[in-house]
């Protein structure tokens, strides 16, 4: 006699079990989560992102938000008729810019974030770098080589910083499993003068990911992950791999920083970091309580 197909609770019940080996792997936890993209403009996936996030929260994981805001601040930049333009993945930052960066980031995205948090049950705190000192940067440089000359020169990408120091004692109070509140963090850091500089949220995420000790530090983007030549999904990769996979075009554009980030991480002490596919809605869950996961890893 076959058996019979289980019942919608059966099957809810037989995923939450498949599930505990995974549970117990990130019980008290700290997972860094970058959040951007389109997830962030979708009001169904923006949803689902925050009631993961509640839920990661209540099964003893200690998640920690950085977001970016890149098409917003692209929409307000336009509406006012400043233009913007990027090398290597990173917004080149004028004064101007960086007044609307700080605006966007700081005022209505990072509040939006922690507004559907709080309505799905959770208690998001919103911060930027500039707060409690958490992170001091130092000016970005980058060089490019003239494919004729073969000279390297230097690109000046204004107000864009790289993270020099994380001082993360405010998210250890804030991460008190005492306290339960979810850190949203901003990517907008300042100098040892007090310049105020434009992060890019995957190098942020990064930095803070390190900082803290993290087991994952996940970065939800527009594709599924890292693809290959064929444009297939390459599932597991080595950090020692990533400068290769730049020199040769199979990452480019915003996925440079990214690899680049997740490498770093996992050479400065995160334990794992995932590129993964911010339009699957759950795709926190699916990484960090399934067999398969989601994305590519970086090891």
């Amino acid at each position: 006699m076959s058996e019979k197909t289980p019942n919608p609770a059966q099957f809810t019940a037989a995923t939450l079990s498949e599930a505990l080996p995974f549970i117990q792997r990130y019980d008290r936890q700290t997972v860094v989560i970058k959040y951007g993209g389109h997830a962030m403009v979708d009001a169904g996936l923006a949803e689902a992102f925050a009631r993961d996030v509640v839920l990661l929260k209540h099964m003893g994981v200690n998640p920690v938000i950085v977001h970016g805001g890149g098409p917003q601040i692209a929409s307000l930049l336009s509406r006012l008729g400043i233009q913007s333009e990027f090398r290597d993945g990173l917004r080149v930052t004028d004064d101007a810019t960086m007044e609307v960066v700080e605006m966007v980031l700081s005022g209505p995205i990072n509040k939006s974030i922690v507004r559907a948090i709080n309505k799905a049950g959770g208690k998001a705190v919103g911060l930027s770098g500039s707060d409690a000192d958490l992170m001091r940067v130092r000016r970005a440089t980058r060089t490019s080589r003239d494919p004729d000359s073969h000279v390297e020169q230097v690109i000046d990408l204004g107000f864009v910083g790289e993270p020099e120091a994380v001082d993360v004692s405010v998210l250890n109070l804030l991460g008190n499993y005492d306290h339960d509140f979810i850190p949203v963090i901003a990517p907008v850091g300042f100098d040892a003068e007090g310049k105020r500089y434009n992060v890019n949220a995957d190098t942020a995420a990064g930095a803070i990911a390190e900082a803290l000790g993290a087991m994952r530090l996940l970065l939800l983007t527009d594709v599924a992950g890292v693809l290959d030549g064929k444009k297939e999904l390459i599932r597991e990769i080595r950090a020692d791999d990533v400068p290769a996979l730049i020199r040769d075009g199979t990452a480019s554009g915003g996925m440079i920083p990214k690899l680049e980030t997740a490498a770093g991480a996992v050479k400065n002490g995160v334990g794992g970091a995932v590129i993964l596919d911010g339009r699957a809605k759950h795709a926190l869950l699916m990484e960090l309580f399934t067999e398969h996961g989601a994305g590519t890893i970086i090891l």
